[in-house]
């Protein structure tokens, strides 16, 4: 199954309150289109489904299909997220504030990674104190950096570095 990453991101997503079902259902489309869906009924359905809730149980439902219990890991999936986020804060399409909402979400939903400790922490600080804003953006071009050249979650644990993350700091600046 194409592309198959692309549809679980968009699902991590959508559990987490920042995805947008119509990109699932562009990704189903996008299979019919290249006559890709095998004979996945769920494909078919997802392609001409409706609503957040029909939307992420016929996704759901393909992934555990084609991953089984190899689904890539939540952390990886928040990563390549945290890489999305990225550029759309780059670009203006995202700024701290949105930031500071989505990462104290994904924060404790993914149960406290240490990783993103110092990036929280400076997010949140950074929209009432500006001396906070560089080394949030320091620490998040950081994370992105390491995140987009991840294959997996211990690829990316063999060049974190919590020293370097303690690093973005106010102090250390």
């Amino acid at each position: 199954m194409e592309q198959l990453t692309e549809l679980e991101l968009e699902c991590f997503q959508l559990r987490h309150g920042d995805g947008r079902a119509d990109r699932c259902v562009d990704w189903a489309v996008e299979r019919l289109r290249l006559d890709q869906e095998g004979d996945d009924l769920n494909i078919v359905l997802l392609a001409s489904a409706r609503g957040m809730d029909e939307v992420l149980a016929l996704a759901e439902a393909i992934i555990g299909r084609y991953r089984g219990d190899a689904r890539l890991e939540e952390q990886f999936l928040a990563g390549k997220y945290l890489v999305e986020l990225r550029a759309a804060y780059l670009a203006g399409r995202e700024s701290v504030q949105s930031l500071d909402a989505r990462l104290t979400r994904l924060y404790p939903a993914l149960g406290y990674p240490d990783w993103l400790v110092m990036l929280s922490r400076n997010c949140e600080y950074a929209i009432d104190v500006p001396d906070f804003e560089q080394p949030f953006e320091r620490e998040f071009d950081y994370l992105a950096g390491l995140w987009a050249e991840a294959g997996n979650v211990a690829e990316f644990e063999q060049q974190y570095s919590r020293e370097t993350s303690n690093r973005h700091d106010v102090s250390a600046t």
